[in-house]
């Protein structure tokens, strides 16, 4: 079977003012390597960075706004000037590298531990909830069971709409064309747009227009930083993550996207299916969902090559994340080409340690064949 042309791939695209050489993206991918303590990244980070910086953009992996955003140890923040210097070290090794990278602007909410919070207070989250079937990696290296959240007070969430502004501050002054806010997976945005896990009954819950209200104030804080054109977002409108569930998920993604189009956020980046999991594990019209966004639209969860190209030459997205192909081939934009070879995944390494499964991973030119 002849091997399909992947031209459509390389080609280049404006995400509002994001300038991207190709349609390759680099998911946001946590891998458990900041600085112990301080939770700053540092050389190896920006080495790794560097390794793929071919992509036509990078998402860095999710990047804790402030100390209570923490839910797994030595994951990076954002929120300290050690750390604003240690993101510089891999915005300049990808800018060296010619590349561009968002920061991807994380608030856990109840995916956590109070071992990992300031002082071992509760979580926080729309409604004492705890998720289910949910752990968390903490700073001894045990996997842990995650308990229920304290709910937060009305006049706290102010507070954490002007971290995420003060973390995007940071962000541009690390050097990040711009940031992408993390609204899925099941964390702290998420958890206030779906009804499984949002019971409040004051102006933050309710109603869907209520449920966005959060989302909202956020989006306005980001956006007044590092204007529309260089904020992105991450969604995931059936994603199980924690237990995470919703009694009509087009019922409030429908008007989140009708929002981020209003606000002309520069791009959409949405997973499909469960994440990390099968794509059709609940029923959702991501073609309808689509339409009503008129950027740039991004899509992850399983793709391969084929698909991938299938998806762009269809116009049904304009850019796709992948994942774990990305840890393992830090050259990916290359062997997407000719499909391969593709390095094995060391599922070992994944989470946590040194270079070892990180900054490891042979380029093309010296990889031996896997096919």
């Amino acid at each position: 079977m002849a091997l399909r042309d992947a031209a459509i791939l390389y080609t280049p695209l404006h995400a509002g003012a994001l300038e991207l050489r190709n349609r390759i993206v680099m998911a946001p991918l946590t891998r458990n390597r900041a600085t112990h303590g301080s939770d700053v990244p540092h050389a190896l980070n920006a080495e790794y960075y560097g390794q793929r910086a071919s992509a036509g953009l990078i998402i860095s992996e999710a990047t804790q706004i402030s100390p209570t955003g923490k839910g797994y140890a030595f994951t990076p923040g954002i929120y300290s000037p050690e750390q604003v210097a240690g993101w510089k070290l891999v915005t300049e090794a990808v800018h060296a590298k010619g590349g561009t990278i968002v920061l991807q602007l994380w608030h856990v909410g109840r995916i956590s531990h109070p071992s990992l919070q300031p002082g071992g207070i509760l979580p926080v989250a729309p409604s004492a909830i705890a998720p289910v079937g949910q752990k968390t990696f903490i700073e001894n290296g045990d996997f842990v069971d995650i308990g229920t959240p304290r709910a937060l007070e009305i006049d706290e969430i102010a507070g954490i709409v002007d971290d995420y502004r003060k973390a995007t501050e940071n962000a541009l002054a690390a050097g990040f064309d711009g940031v992408e806010i993390h609204a899925a997976n099941g964390y702290l945005i998420d958890q206030f747009l779906r009804d499984g896990a949002n019971k409040r009954t004051d102006a933050y819950g309710g109603s869907v227009e209520n449920r966005l209200r959060f989302a909202r104030e956020v989006i306005d804080a980001v956006i007044a930083v590092a204007g529309a054109e260089r904020t992105g977002i991450r969604i995931s409108p059936v994603t199980p993550s924690g237990g995470l569930s919703d009694s009509d998920p087009q019922a409030i993604f429908v008007p989140l996207v009708d929002l981020l189009n209003e606000k002309k956020l520069a791009y959409v980046h949405v997973i499909e299916g469960a994440t990390g999991g099968p794509r059709d594990n609940v029923a959702f019209d991501y073609a309808g969902l689509r339409k009503h966004f008129a950027g740039a639209w991004m899509v992850n969860n399983s793709y391969n090559r084929d698909f991938a190209i299938e998806a762009i030459e269809s116009g049904y997205a304009d850019l796709v994340a992948f994942g774990k192909l990305f840890i393992a081939n830090p050259d990916l934009v290359e062997r997407l080409r000719n499909d391969g070879p593709y390095n094995d995944l060391d599922a070992d390494h994944l989470y946590g340690g040194g270079a070892e499964g990180y900054t490891t991973y042979p380029a093309l030119e010296v990889a031996p064949s896997t096919r």
